[in-house]
């Protein structure tokens, strides 16, 4: 793994492990960004942070650091309706002090999180689409 790509997997994990932890510090916060039409907003909320710290966690180990990135990714899209439910009712999610074009920002930056993940994941070994089978020296 190159120097960049092992500093990007590192902040990641940092990244990941701290957003999740701070599903239980600064509950509040999640919990107003949960669109109404979901259910059970403070285990979605919990649960989520839950993941993201093992997720965060899974990124530094090498077994699990393929996983742990898709789950990620998965974890990604699972939450972006409490973006979408930020940027288009930020006085009912709280975010009304929050510039339009953050709110709005947000939503491609799940993307560019997503692509940082597979990019740091990915080894000469791992590339094509996950489960993809690669061959060595043109066998």
């Amino acid at each position: 793994m190159s120097p960049a790509k092992r500093i990007a997997l590192w902040l990641a994990a940092a990244l990941y492990v701290a957003a999740g932890a701070l599903h239980f510090i600064k509950t509040e916060l999640y919990l107003r960004i949960m669109p109404p039409y979901l259910p059970w907003h403070l285990w979605l909320v919990w649960i989520s942070g839950v993941f993201e710290i093992l997720g965060g966690l899974g990124l530094l180990y090498w077994r699990t650091r393929r996983a742990a990135a898709w789950g990620l990714v998965a974890l990604l899209i699972a939450v972006f309706p409490a973006n979408i439910y930020m940027a288009t009712n930020p006085i009912d999610a709280g975010a009304a002090s929050i510039a339009p074009a953050l709110r709005w920002g947000r939503l491609p930056l799940q993307v560019l999180l997503a692509a940082w993940l597979i990019w740091c994941t990915q080894t000469s070994r791992t590339r094509g689409l996950p489960g993809s089978v690669q061959r060595v020296g043109g066998v």
